[in-house]
């Protein structure tokens, strides 16, 4: 079973043409929502626009997730200059090396829409000469200039901006010839994409999966809340989907898929990850693991809001993550492919169907720690 290539770059052209940075994502919900009712897969919404979509396995439990979000980064409106522009925030955590230069958009009360440049306070070269580049780089040295005929406070507030409004960086997307896509907010498009293509192949093959599978679709990623808020106890094993770091000290394959076995949380599920790994070595599927200290996903959240469930994080290679982000087509069709082996395997551990059990039908210790050879030394000879 393979995902549609096609259908993938589809859905991920739109997600990434529709604007969501964290706490503006209900566009972004009817798109994923409405690919939901193509492929015929119901799901109901959390008060705020998180997803949760159930395929119908042969048995309910123990139920399966795997979860992306839909939200990005952006930035929102701090306050005003005595020159008519606006000082800024950044809506989830990025660098405003990377906001210099962006062309973005002002969402205002009342359907009031102002498009805009993100410019450092000295801009121009012809004025400030070497200082352009001696500047520091900082969001309290970012303002926003706006499209419109305005040199003051009182003529930027009369345009019908205010403080709180929420700024939208697009994607600006660009499918290149040799399978790089490179867009901003990749993290987590790019999954959200990889879960739908898994999820079309499925549907397209008739297969019916051995276990229930909620595909979650978050909204608050970026700002640290992920899927706290939309699981509710009957979910055994969680795969979150999200981006592995191209960069150097990093072992992301950027081709491929990869799995995490420690994130700035902690380690991922012993068992859950190893089973990845099989999955990915009997499927030959183009695989490495990594270790990130500076990143947290959705599967966090989860576990921090006291969610007793088994986690791991599967990866796509992205560069330049948060910034000027590029992916590749096969690192995607790793993922989608990766995600249909294991939706359509046996669950982990069928002990996992209950919250509490005895000890018999635990995992014994030799799955984890090997029995020591007692031939061998325990300490060195003096």
């Amino acid at each position: 079973m393979q995902p549609d290539r096609d259908y993938l770059q589809d859905v991920l052209a739109r997600l990434l043409n529709t604007p969501s940075p964290s706490g503006m994502t209900d566009a972004v919900v009817h798109v994923a929502t409405s690919e939901l009712d193509s492929l015929g897969i119901p799901y109901e919404l959390t008060r705020r626009g998180a997803i949760r979509a159930c395929l119908k396995g042969r048995q309910r439990m123990p139920a399966r997730a795997v979860v992306a979000h839909l939200d990005t980064l952006g930035a929102m409106v701090k306050g005003y200059k005595p020159n008519g522009r606006l000082q800024v925030v950044p809506i989830g955590f990025w660098s405003s090396r990377f906001a210099e230069g962006a062309r973005v958009t002002i969402y205002s009360d009342e359907g009031v829409i102002h498009r805009g440049t993100l410019l450092p306070a000295k801009a121009s070269g012809h004025t400030f000469n070497a200082e352009i580049d001696s500047q520091p780089v900082s969001w309290d040295n970012i303002e926003l200039r706006i499209d419109a005929r305005t040199a003051s406070e009182a003529e930027t507030r009369a345009l019908g901006i205010h403080v709180g409004d929420t700024i939208a960086i697009p994607s600006n997307p660009e499918f290149g010839p040799e399978g790089f896509v490179n867009a901003r907010h990749l993290d987590d498009k790019a999954g959200v994409a990889a879960i739908l293509a898994a999820l079309h192949a499925i549907r397209e093959s008739g297969m019916k999966l051995p276990v229930d599978c909620f595909p979650l679709f978050t909204i608050s990623e970026e700002i640290g809340v992920g899927a706290s808020h939309v699981l509710h106890g009957d979910v055994a094993e969680l795969i979150s989907i999200d981006n592995g770091t191209v960069a150097e000290g990093q072992y992301t394959s950027e081709y491929g898929v990869t799995i995490s076995m420690q994130d700035s949380s902690g380690p991922f599920d012993w068992h859950l990850t190893r089973r990845l790994l099989e999955l990915c070595q009997a499927e030959g599927i183009e695989h490495s693991r990594d270790v990130f200290r500076f990143y947290r996903s959705d599967a966090a959240a989860a576990i921090e809001a006291g969610n007793d469930i088994r986690t791991a994080l599967v990866c796509f290679g992205l560069d330049a993550s948060h910034g000027h982000e590029r992916v590749h087509l096969d690192s995607l069709d790793a993922l989608a492919r990766l995600l249909i082996a294991y939706l359509c395997s046996p669950p982990l551990f069928h002990r996992d169907r209950a919250a509490l059990g005895p000890l018999d039908d635990f995992p014994p210790a030799e799955m984890q720690t090997p029995q020591w050879d007692e031939n061998l030394p325990t300490a060195p000879h003096s």
